[in-house]
């Protein structure tokens, strides 16, 4: 099976975390571990994460960021740190599990049997069949949202902000993550604007190396932190998205290949795996 790593941030989850559901994680077949990264947590989330690794040292490990950074920097910082390791793939994951932990190993297969492909997606649906419990206001919002960003691409997009995803480890996946993200709400659209000009040069394009996975569960957890308002705050920064990269003259965006230039602020945050 190839070596994965899941990044799950998490910013005041205390009452939230299943730890159930993640401790039957733990002992799936499955190779996959959990980087789970506390974001300034001022709760018992620090807390609940350490007793997580602590019960399964070889699945678990927390990395502990000494202040709240928001979800784009922790999952930016979790994803350099995973990279060190040299995973096969690596994806990011939301800590209230709206989409279950099983999908993952559905993502996996889905890299394993296309070669060609870099980046799974889950896609929040509402076909026959499928269990996906969304209000239906964020629903509406979410689907308009999706149109505006297919035209700022010019590529139909049917979801981007499922917060479940999963990447081949290249060196232009992993420089997409190199350099922070001027986005708060929208970053995962950030990210897909990156890899475009990143994927421009070899000829590669968003429909030939990312896949839309519809997913069959998908349960909208009380207590987001998103608002209403925030969908239109989006829309502000999908607008300084296609300035700085989407636009014809935009110019190209460079990072990292690999996370060697991690600066000290990430490499010395307090990380943990039990001993």
């Amino acid at each position: 099976m190839p070596k994965t790593t899941i990044v799950v941030p998490c910013h005041d989850e205390a009452r939230r975390l299943n730890v159930t559901a993640f401790r039957r994680f733990d002992g799936r077949s499955t190779d996959a571990t959990l980087l789970l990264v506390n974001d300034g947590s001022r709760d018992e989330t620090l807390a609940i994460l350490n007793r997580m690794a602590a019960d399964n040292p070889a699945r678990v490990e927390v990395l502990n960021l000494g202040r709240n950074f928001g979800k784009a920097e922790a999952v930016r910082r979790g994803v350099l740190h995973a990279a060190r390791e040299r995973p096969d793939f690596i994806g990011f994951w939301d800590a209230d599990l709206a989409t279950p932990l099983s999908v993952i190993d559905k993502f996996i297969d889905v890299l394993v049997q296309s070669s060609e492909l870099c980046v799974v997606m889950g896609v929040r649906l509402p076909l026959l069949g499928h269990a996906i419990h969304r209000r239906p206001v964020r629903g509406w919002l979410g689907a308009e949202f999706a149109r505006v960003v297919s035209l700022a691409f010019g590529q139909r997009f049917h979801d981007t902000q499922c917060g479940a995803k999963l990447f081949r480890v290249t060196p232009e996946t992993i420089a997409a993550f190199s350099q922070p993200f001027a986005s708060r709400w929208i970053f995962d659209v950030e990210l897909l604007a990156r890899l475009r000009q990143l994927w421009r040069t070899d000829g590669s394009s968003l429909r030939e190396c990312v896949y839309e996975f519809p997913l069959d569960q998908w349960e909208d957890v009380a207590g987001s932190k998103l608002k209403r308002g925030d969908f239109f705050k989006a829309f502000g920064e999908l607008a300084a998205i296609w300035w700085r990269y989407l636009r014809p003259s935009a110019p190209r965006f460079v990072g990292a290949a690999m996370p060697r230039e991690i600066g000290p602020d990430v490499a010395d945050a307090p990380t943990r795996r039990a001993a």
